[in-house]
């Protein structure tokens, strides 16, 4: 078990919309890990007409060039924020994880739906990625073994960069325009998979995971925010599928997922694994029973745990 400081153990207050990490003067930022060397507000991504992209990356005291994991938030495509897991988890745990593990932590920001539509938000998770190969010297870790953990919406950009990877129709010419982004391994909690066949499940959604006032637009409404406008055009749904790039030689797969998910239904992994299966990837599915959404009724740790323990079997030197 991860050695977390007691403040970390305490289940953030569910208000929408979550409180700003803003550092203190003098103080430290709360999600920011201990034992670590933190790089924050990077920016590893400038295009005309948007915010700047910004990435976090904490890198574990006493580890020579750690391996990475890159994480990229859910939030609908609509909304999150790099530094804010899931408000309902323990406050800094999965940061904590990662970091005492012995791996280096990076997360994104990317743009939401109404700012771009798909493919903008994978072309800024690969943007991410060749920023941290072209920068791992200057930040300690070791790029090459990289591996990208998504949840929710960002469970399903993570699936996509692993099956993307090498393939030059989806890299983009975001940021740094040199170098791969084939990873190492993902991690997929609960992600969308197939959004031809997605049907949401019907409200109520419990609050903690939605806020109020947004509940409405949880039916396929985020999916087609996200591709509408997209330069795919009538492709761009089942494009933006993870179901339809699958591949024998993909990185390896863990997908988790909630069997009582009241947001995004368990068949969307079950297809997604049975398709992978079918054709040799290598994939491990996780049944969580009785967990909705964002794993709401089970605890969240010891699956962070199973996570983070099979990352290190796949980043070992």
């Amino acid at each position: 078990m991860t050695d977390l400081a007691p403040e970390t153990l305490e289940i953030a207050a569910h208000e929408w919309p979550p409180p700003p990490y803003i550092r203190p003067v003098g103080g430290e930022l709360p999600v920011r890990p201990r034992r670590a060397r933190s790089f924050e507000g990077l920016t590893y991504s400038m295009i005309p007409g948007y915010r700047p992209l910004l990435l976090d990356v904490h890198v574990p005291d006493g580890v020579d060039d750690p391996p990475v994991v890159l994480w990229i938030h859910g939030g609908a495509w609509l909304m999150g924020d790099r530094r804010l897991p899931p408000v309902m988890w323990p406050v800094g745990a999965l940061f904590q994880k990662i970091v005492d593990a012995g791996f280096a932590v990076a997360a994104l920001d990317y743009r939401h739906s109404k700012e771009a539509p798909f493919p903008a938000q994978l072309h800024d998770a690969k943007a991410a990625i060749r920023y941290l190969r072209r920068f791992s010297g200057d930040l300690g870790i070791d790029a090459d073994r990289l591996a990208v953990w998504g949840e929710s919406a960002g469970a399903h950009l993570a699936a996509l960069v692993g099956l993307t990877g090498g393939q030059a129709e989806w890299e983009g010419e975001e940021g740094v325009r040199e170098g791969t982004t084939e990873v190492s391994a993902v991690v997929d909690w609960y992600g969308v998979h197939d959004g031809v066949r997605l049907e949401l499940r019907s409200l109520p959604v419990d609050p903690a995971v939605i806020p109020p006032g947004h509940a409405e637009t949880l039916s396929r409404e985020p999916l087609l925010t996200l591709t509408e406008g997209s330069p795919l055009g009538d492709d761009a749904l089942a494009s933006c599928s993870p179901i339809t790039h699958v591949r024998a030689d993909a990185p390896p797969f863990l997908v988790m997922h909630g069997e009582a998910d009241g947001l995004v239904p368990i068949e969307q992994s079950e297809v997604f694994v049975d398709a992978m299966t079918a054709i040799g990837t290598s994939v491990d599915f996780r049944r969580v029973p009785g967990a909705d959404h964002v794993f709401l009724g089970a605890d969240p740790l010891p699956l962070m745990d199973e996570a983070v323990a099979w990352l290190g079997e796949r980043l070992a030197r």
